[in-house]
């Protein structure tokens, strides 16, 4: 499995969701793990983004699907980037 970073910024229509129903985020999360993707750890951000997502994902396939199904219902935006290990950079001794 692989490890991968995502941020999002919520667009106008998520923040409304978001505060309307702050329960949803656990609800979304619940649709990505069904997608096939583990939730390894999330935040809440101040800055530019307004969530990390730290996920686990078998292939790049499975990771570019999920964040296409969640940016095309219009509440969010995403990056994902591929993240290595340590040891996966620099080699294990």
């Amino acid at each position: 499995m692989a490890i991968y970073v995502m941020l999002t910024t919520l667009t106008d229509e998520g923040r409304k969701t978001v505060k309307q129903k702050p329960q949803r985020i656990r609800e979304v999360n619940k649709e990505v793990e069904a997608m096939g993707v583990k939730i390894l750890a999330q935040y809440s951000l101040l800055g530019p983004y307004d969530f990390v997502n730290i996920l686990e994902a078998p292939d790049n396939i499975t990771i570019s699907k999920v964040a296409m199904e969640l940016g095309s219902r219009g509440t969010l935006q995403t990056m994902t980037m591929a993240a290595l290990t340590l040891d996966e950079f620099i080699g294990k001794p």
